[in-house]
């Protein structure tokens, strides 16, 4: 049985409460702040739900859907963003060539410009303001900033050299979408023939299509400049992607991989590439895994794509064999390496990827509740390639005064709630509405930061669709609703009728300090200097990718 106890940060306004335009100094727990000019009186300001949310991804865009749609002219809301530019993973993310997925900003702009919203970009959290300001500020904070880090395969040669050769796929999607943090990695692509992909979800094959697909597919999208260049290479340099061939290497089997049937299939039949095995053990399966397929049509699927795409491409090979053809120079091939576990990336004298090692593997249901897991059969080989992607899994990180579950990578909450600390207990969750929290006898307390919430992959891990998230911001709106009631209580008794200043209190503690905000006006103009850029090009839109330009852009003079 879990008990939550509830702990919130202590507010105080120390001018009167009778106030006419002018600053006043608000406190909380011990820290001084100074907010906007607001005018309250003590009987004339209706009281409305100030929340500011953290991050403009999809999880926060759907969060402040759902408040407006709850509360309608009794809230509003600060949506930050480290960027100047919002969406998120939307806009950093998603393939370019899924321009279809992308439409959903859209719907996320008209909730931006919705007079109840303040969008407040380029504002980091932790920089520039940090949490128990926002407190201050506002009724309740909900931290919605995604997952902006990687989990580790943890080998030899995994580290950064000088060679360099090994990225997360995180990273490497983040470098062909324009992101400012991954715009200059060193990436050349001309002098890579052979790429090895650890992991098989639909963000490796994201990877690999990229890597694989004929560059004119993506001539036309927002994939950054300088990834298209790469791709295609150019009238005065030449060049051009010298990939090959794609490794998709996976500890287990068919059966177990984390990709759908569509986008397998969409890389698979549409992008021109060849399908092969290094060893035609690779599509075995046991007899579990055959029981797995019998019961879900989606593991089924996935394997039957696979074992006909191999096929297919193995009978090509023997009829051009047989008619005294050669395989074409150009040929793009997509091997499927199935029972391998990555041991070590191999460098050479320079530092330069030369291969992955990788422990053949056995699949047994060693696991939890009979799961099935890899084991290392003491079988090795190499497969050469000059770069490295780690497909592995995403990983939120820690923000100062938070809890956080480090072995999980989320914050610690229950519903939406965010718990005062994490501990051991705190790492299992004992429902599917429950992430981290604490297991124990009925007189046990988890003690929630009332006032702080989580949403998205941030609350449960890096799992799902974007639309996953919308079921996801209901139930920690849900929870916020809940606690709607004592939260407005508090912020009359902290500040008067007004309750904290909210968005205009924000806005001018950032001015303070310098922040240079991208509000949403200055967004538009950037997204107008993309699209017509993009115009010009015969492109969707054309990113700018320097956090510098982008200031510029908007209307900031920039040294």
């Amino acid at each position: 049985m879990l008990r939550l106890a509830s702990q919130g940060a202590s507010l105080a306004l120390s001018s009167n409460s009778l106030c006419n335009s002018h600053i006043a100094s608000l406190a909380c727990s011990g820290l001084r702040l100074w907010s906007a000019a607001f005018t309250t009186t003590s009987n004339s300001v209706p009281e409305k739900l100030h929340v500011c949310v953290v991050g403009s991804g999809p999880a926060g865009f759907y969060t402040v859907d759902r408040l407006l749609k709850r509360y309608g002219d009794r809230v509003h809301v600060s949506i930050l963003d480290r960027l100047p530019t919002p969406f998120g993973l939307v806009r950093s993310g998603v393939a370019p060539d899924h321009q279809d997925t992308k439409n959903v900003t859209n719907q996320f702009s008209s909730i931006a410009a919705d007079p109840r919203v303040s969008f407040l970009g380029n504002v980091l959290v932790g920089r520039d303001v940090d949490v128990n300001e926002l407190r201050a500020l506002h009724h309740a904070v909900v931290l919605a900033y995604g997952a902006e880090s990687d989990r580790r395969l943890g080998i030899p040669g995994e580290d950064v050299v000088p060679g360099g050769g090994v990225f997360s796929a995180r990273e490497f999607v983040w470098w062909y979408n324009g992101h400012p943090d991954a715009r200059h990695l060193h990436i050349d692509l001309s002098k890579v023939r052979s790429v090895a992909v650890c992991g098989i979800g639909n963000v490796a094959l994201d990877c690999a299509r990229t890597l694989l697909a004929p560059p004119s597919r993506f001539v036309h999208t927002d994939l950054a400049a300088h990834a298209l260049t790469q791709l295609m290479g150019d009238h005065q340099t030449g060049g051009g992607s010298a990939v090959r061939e794609v490794h998709l290497v996976a500890r287990r089997g068919p059966v177990q991989a984390a990709c759908t049937p569509k986008e397998l299939k969409e890389l698979l039949t549409d992008c021109g590439v060849s399908a092969r095995t290094a060893a035609p053990d690779q599509l075995t399966v046991s007899e579990a895994d055959s029981a797995e397929m019998k019961a879900t049509r989606l593991k089924r699927r996935v394997f039957e794509l696979v074992s006909k795409a191999v096929a297919d491409a193995s009978a090509a090979d023997a009829a051009a064999g047989a008619a005294g053809g050669s395989s074409p120079q150009r040929r793009r091939d997509l091997f499927f390496q199935f029972y391998r576990n990555p041991v070590e990336v191999l460098r050479g004298p320079d530092g330069a990827v030369t291969g992955l090692r990788v422990e053949r593997t056995v699949v047994r249901p060693d696991g939890p509740g009979g799961t099935s897991v890899a084991v290392g059969s003491g079988m090795f080989d190499t497969i050469p390639c000059e770069m490295v992607l780690k497909s592995i899994g995403y990983k939120s990180l820690p923000v100062q005064g938070v809890a956080f579950d480090c072995r999980r990578g989320i914050i610690p909450n229950v519903a939406g709630r965010v718990l005062q600390q994490a501990d051991a207990s705190a790492s299992s969750p004992t429902s599917a509405s429950t992430s981290g929290s604490a297991e124990g006898g009925p007189d046990e307390v988890a003690a929630a930061n009332v006032g702080l919430y989580v949403v998205g992959w941030l609350k449960r891990g890096p799992t799902g669709i974007i639309g996953t998230n919308l079921v996801d911001a209901e139930e920690t709106v849900d929870s916020l609703a809940g606690d709607a009631e004592a939260l407005l209580r508090a912020g009359e008794m902290s500040h008067g009728s007004a309750g904290p200043p909210g968005a205009a209190g924000l806005e001018a503690l950032l001015r303070q300090r310098g922040v240079r905000v991208v509000g949403w006006r200055r967004w538009r103009l950037l997204d107008e200097h993309e699209l017509a850029a993009g115009r010009a090009a015969g492109r969707v839109r054309e990113k700018v990718t320097e956090v510098r330009e982008m200031l510029r852009v908007c209307g900031f003079a920039v040294e």
